[in-house]
């Protein structure tokens, strides 16, 4: 019987093979390779989302009826599948195999973790009072919509350290797809935390707590909003939005990770 966990294991699988497509293409520069790496893109993310639906049709058969977006295992399934969606949502426009080769190795490990941490429950719950709002699909999406762009972003950056090469594509264009992530992302996050706000009145009365959550989260949109404000009126370019993207990446794994494990607050439902 095909269940959830077959087709996330599934994706995960494939995963490995575009990774393993990748380090071929690297070695022989064959465009049939590349094609390949293209289609086992979208077929990874079209077997995850079809194992991120079933996940969500089990739970209405289970009696719990809700998204299958609301505590840590089901987290990291989206944060990886949303890397790869906005991969392909890029991929018409530019598509550099370094780019998409780190990516998916990103959401490889995300997937991985997923499955084989002993720490992760994977098993479909009810949800707290405190998620019961159709504002947790909103909130929860545009965030990790948000976190996607911001992975792509510091991948960006980073490889502005190490090329240009035969490998990683000239720093012009690893700026310009650095900067436009931000701006999807730093849109992304703002929804995230405005949805957040109206979702935190309804199940705790109130718009703003400082909860360790919010608090970064508001780290690290005021990261964001320099670099854009930095760009657009001062010019900020070159290696400085490489660093500042990095910076940035480095709040979002800390709002995301860093929060659950080493701060107790409002969200600690996510681990």
């Amino acid at each position: 019987m095909i269940t959830d966990h077959t087709l996330l294991g599934l994706a995960t699988i494939i995963y490995f093979a575009l990774f393993f497509f990748h380090i071929l293409y690297f070695v022989w520069k064959r465009q049939a390779l590349l094609a390949a790496v293209q289609y086992t893109l979208y077929a990874a993310a079209a077997v995850q989302a079809a194992g991120i639906l079933m996940r969500w049709a089990l739970s209405y058969r289970l009696g719990i009826g809700h998204a299958p977006l609301s505590n840590y295992y089901e987290s990291l399934i989206f944060f990886s599948w949303s890397v790869s969606v906005f991969l392909i949502g890029i991929r018409k426009r530019r598509l550099y195999p370094i780019v998409t080769f780190i990516a998916s190795g990103i959401s490889l490990v995300l997937m991985a973790y997923a499955s084989l941490s002993p720490g992760v429950e994977r098993g479909i719950q009810p949800l707290i009072p405190a998620l019961q709002s159709n504002w947790l699909h909103i909130h929860v999406i545009t965030c990790f919509l948000g976190y996607a762009a911001f992975t792509i972003s510091f991948i960006c950056g980073a490889l502005y350290f190490f090329g240009p090469n035969g490998t990683i594509p000239a720093r012009e264009n690893l700026e310009d797809m650095n900067y436009r992530s931000i701006i999807i992302g730093f849109s992304m996050l703002t929804s995230g935390i405005l949805t957040g706000a109206v979702w935190a009145h309804f199940a705790w009365g109130s718009y703003w707590s400082w909860d360790p959550k919010e608090t970064w989260s508001l780290i690290t949109w005021i990261i964001y909003a320099v670099v854009l404000h930095l760009r657009l009126a001062g010019g900020l370019k070159g290696r400085r939005i490489a660093v500042l993207s990095i910076i940035g990446f480095a709040s979002v794994i800390m709002t995301y990770f860093g929060v659950n494990f080493f701060l107790a607050g409002l969200h600690s439902y996510a681990t």
